[in-house]
């Protein structure tokens, strides 16, 4: 069977806030990975907000990930607003590389949002989807219309210990009982000299 050659349509501001309110946090690069391996994605894009100073940091991370970041078009007095929904965007690039016929087998959409219900089983029904792939359990109940097969919780342990950011903590050692008793001798010692000097 012909290895597939598919394309992955990621809702960041949902990914991130799916992952956060299951208390973990996506590793790019081991995020890529997994789906270039589980799920044959040769391109990933991911759509985000506005373009932002104060997160040139993560825009490294993405792109040193091989993401590649798509942001949504919108108005300057827009911009301080927080609302950060791509649906329509990612909607409108899946439908256009359809209509397009652009070199992909098949989507893989990563976002727990309800409104891609339709274009979801429109892409089914076409034999053109792959997998969405939620934040965490708590996805819209609106894709229990389709089967099991196409969906699939990335917290759970098994994905989630693939793909997790694992913060790098400084480890302080926990003094041995041999540095204790040293540590007290000095310390007494330092005492008696000082009651000298005194006396």
């Amino acid at each position: 069977m012909p290895k597939e050659k598919n394309r992955a349509y990621i809702d960041g501001q949902n990914l991130y806030l799916g992952t956060k309110a299951a208390r973990w946090q996506v590793d790019f690069t081991k995020f890529r990975i997994y789906l270039k391996d589980k799920y044959q994605v040769t391109e990933a894009y991911y759509f985000m907000w506005y373009v932002d100073e104060n997160e040139e940091k993560l825009y490294t991370h993405l792109q040193e990930a091989w993401f590649i970041i798509v942001f949504r078009e919108h108005t300057a007095n827009l911009k301080g607003k927080k609302k950060g929904n791509v649906d329509v965007d990612i909607v409108f690039e899946m439908m256009r590389a359809m209509h397009e016929k652009d070199d992909f087998d098949k989507i893989v959409l990563v976002s727990g949002d309800g409104d891609y219900i339709k274009p979801v089983k429109y892409f089914i029904e076409k034999g053109l989807f792959k997998k969405i792939l939620f934040p965490n359990k708590n996805y819209s109940s609106l894709y229990k219309q389709i089967q099991d097969r196409f969906s699939v919780n990335i917290s759970v342990k098994d994905i989630k210990m693939k793909i997790a950011h694992i913060s790098k903590k400084k480890i302080t050692k926990k003094p041995t009982s041999d540095a204790i008793a040293t540590k007290k001798k000095k310390v007494t010692k330092k005492n008696k000299q000082q009651k000298k000097g005194t006396a």
